[in-house]
């Protein structure tokens, strides 16, 4: 089912949660902010393939090593976030997007909009969190 948002669309608390515009608003995002990240994984990856070190300083060296290094976990980080949106678009085919995970309630707008791979929701984010700082703390 195809289904157009008008361009200045904003999901709203006086709409149904989850409704069929929510859900497209979202799943366009979701697919904007992937497309964002492998363009950027593009880019990381051509200067990546640009060089050999051929610097002859050893300073000049260490500091592009140590780009090198930043710029492969930022891909790291990439990898891992597109994966998660990967995850999220599939909650959306299944339907099953914007709820909770644990508790299966809403997860509410203004956290999807922060944050659209959300899983939990906020007071299932802070249960998790609490009792990763207990075991921590062991």
């Amino acid at each position: 089912m195809m289904v157009t948002l008008p361009p200045d669309y904003r999901p709203s608390e006086d709409e149904e949660f989850m409704n069929v515009q929510q859900v497209e608003y979202f799943r366009q995002k979701l697919l904007r902010w992937r497309a964002d990240l492998l363009r950027e994984a593009d880019g990381t990856l051509a200067s990546l393939s640009e060089g050999g070190i051929h610097e002859a300083d050893i300073t000049d060296r260490a500091s592009v090593e140590t780009d090198r290094a930043l710029e492969l976990r930022t891909r790291d980080r990439a990898r891992k976030l597109i994966a998660k949106i990967d995850q999220a678009l599939e909650r959306i085919e299944a339907g099953t997007y914007g709820y909770c995970e644990e508790t299966g309630d809403p997860i509410g707008l203004r956290r999807l909009e922060a944050r659209p791979i959300a899983t939990l929701s906020i007071e299932a984010q802070e249960r998790h969190e609490r009792m990763e700082r207990v075991h921590r703390d062991d």
